[in-house]
């Protein structure tokens, strides 16, 4: 089955300079794919005069409005409603695509997503996922800034949605799930994270218990799951490490000849590091919990970073990710009615028992 992907062309900080390009490039590498790119026609049609594309496999999509970086995201779902994100959005409402793919401004994709194709069953929250490097693999790690404040029951079912992910595009029927935590000892943590820690060992998943912050990158696990205020810290401390560690090392290897010369040495292995973190190669966050594929490409990403994004989204929609989540969902919810069930013993006339002094 071939499957249709609706891309947001205007959104993040170069827009068709970098989307359209990208969006070629995974055409070309998914001959079965269809592409729909949404935004000003006349913007986008010049970007494919030359291009080697099929046009019953690459069409354009005209879309009147943008949702700009800094704009309000009530803003942008009330006034905008012929914008190429929320275009993108409808398609996939509609059926006309499997999934869609945007840069442009988090919270209004968000609002938008949220608006236009509602919540899977069983969801009450979206939740941002993305995958981090480790010296195993890579982790699925949610959620990173969807939700500031988050109970109990929510990051359970972050727990179901992330697993489900990995099970789909990873064909890992297991897939191992930690809780983000202070400690890995069971009384660690505040209430919530607790109760949370409670629900997962109840809930079928692969629980695996506690993840410090330092077992994320040594691949304890291959969910991770968190509020979106520890999420996004902990996201943004990484990235900012990062950016220091390649800081320091072209600070050290320019610092002499001698040390030039080293540099020169290390090239092969320098490349190496730098390919196994690259965050490019990661880019593209799943709004998991949708009634549709949704993914966020960082904004500055490249035409390399935003190609990675759609191949995110092409293989959640190819290998079933909702149905997944929804089906899990519904097993979870029987188990857990199955259980207030028996801890509610009915009397004869079918009430509640009533405790006797």
């Amino acid at each position: 089955m071939a499957i249709t992907l609706a891309i947001d062309c205007m959104g993040g900080d170069h827009g068709p300079g970098v989307t359209v390009p990208a969006a070629l490039a995974f055409a070309r590498r998914f001959p079965e794919s269809r592409i729909i790119l949404i935004g000003l026609e006349d913007r986008i049609r010049p970007l494919l005069k030359g291009a080697d594309v099929d046009s019953e496999r690459v069409s354009v999509h005209h879309a009147s409005q943008v949702v700009a970086m800094d704009e309000s995201p009530a803003l942008a779902l009330k006034n905008k409603k012929d914008s190429s994100m929320r275009v993108a959005a409808n398609l996939v409402k509609s059926g006309e695509a499997d999934a869609c793919v945007s840069a442009g401004n988090t919270g209004a994709l968000m609002a938008i997503s949220r608006f236009v194709l509602k919540m899977l069953p069983g969801i009450d929250r979206p939740a941002i996922c993305t995958v981090l490097p480790t010296t195993k693999g890579h982790v699925h790690v949610l959620d990173l800034g969807a939700n500031v404040d988050c109970e109990a029951e929510h990051l359970l079912q972050f727990g179901i949605m992330g697993a489900m992910l990995v099970a789909a595009v990873e064909h890992k029927e297991s897939p191992t799930v930690g809780l983000l935590n202070i400690g890995e000892e069971e009384i660690k943590g505040n209430e919530v994270v607790k109760q949370a820690a409670e629900l997962l060992r109840d809930s079928g998943l692969n629980f695996i218990g506690n993840v410090e912050g330092d077992g994320v990158y040594q691949g304890e696990a291959e969910v991770v799951v968190c509020d979106g205020f520890v999420g996004n810290v902990a996201l943004k401390v990484s990235e900012g490490l990062a950016q220091m560690v390649a800081s320091f090392l072209k600070q050290e290897f320019s610092r002499s000849p001698l040390t030039k010369l080293a540099a020169l040495v290390a090239l092969p292995v320098l490349k190496r590091f730098k390919d196994r973190v690259d965050h490019r190669r990661y880019n593209g966050a799943s709004l998991l919990g949708l009634k549709g594929v949704v993914v966020k490409s960082h904004g500055s990403a490249d035409a390399f970073a935003f190609e990675n994004a759609i191949v995110r989204a092409y293989e959640a929609a190819r290998e079933g990710v909702l149905d997944r989540i929804a089906r899990q969902m519904a097993v979870y919810q029987a188990h857990r009615e199955a259980q207030r069930a028996a801890a509610a013993p009915l009397d004869s006339n079918n009430a509640p028992a009533q405790e006797t002094a």
